[in-house]
């Protein structure tokens, strides 16, 4: 009897620290005290993203926690244009979709957008007065649109793989600027943490 038990509690405690896929599940507490990288593997190459949980504290949390759920896993980048951004994490591949919820804006004015910024898509201002982020959808910068600067949420700036962006960004496009071919995002984990800066 105790051999069973304590095999029972290895097991849930196993579950509880390495989730499904075998990995270090983290806490909103632990992604708030540093920043996560986290590793984006896509049909066209893997890139690197720290994401600022100094900044944008809430979108950090939401993405890590997503990735932890599998929520990306198979989702495919939905908007290209290249020199602008590429843009995913939509369950309906058409721009329209999320997790129903949104997130309350983290716009910081020092960030800017340049190329490889990661950052939350969301609705116009006129019907998006509060600027609220999607509550899955993002971008990443293909080239260095300022005119974004202070309008949208940044949390995250790829720091290698930024060549994965240019070959996704060049892939054929048709209407709404979606892939003639879909570009994959096969699966998103965390991979390190960073200390904040002091």
């Amino acid at each position: 009897m105790k051999p069973i038990m304590y095999l029972s509690a290895i097991l849930m405690i196993a579950l509880a620290i390495g989730g499904c896929r075998g990995e270090k599940m983290l806490t909103e507490e632990q992604v708030l005290k540093a920043n996560p990288i986290v590793e984006m593997e896509t049909s066209m190459g893997t890139m690197k993203i720290e994401l600022y949980s100094n900044y944008a504290p809430k979108h950090a949390w939401n993405f890590v926690k997503l990735a932890q759920e599998d929520f990306y896993d198979s989702l495919i980048f939905h908007r290209i244009i290249k020199g602008f951004m590429i843009q995913g994490g939509d369950p309906d591949g058409i721009g329209t979709g999320g997790p129903g919820y949104t997130i309350e804006a983290e716009i910081v004015p020092e960030l800017k957008h340049v190329k490889g910024t990661l950052a939350a898509a969301r609705q116009a201002d006129q019907v998006n007065p509060q600027r609220r982020s999607s509550g899955s959808q993002f971008y990443i910068c293909h080239g260095a649109p300022s005119h974004l600067n202070g309008q949208y949420t940044i949390y995250g700036q790829v720091i290698e793989g930024l060549e994965v962006v240019d070959k996704i960004a060049a892939v054929k496009t048709g209407p709404r600027d979606k892939p003639v071919e879909d570009v994959l995002i096969n699966d998103i984990k965390v991979v390190d943490m960073k200390e904040h800066e002091k």
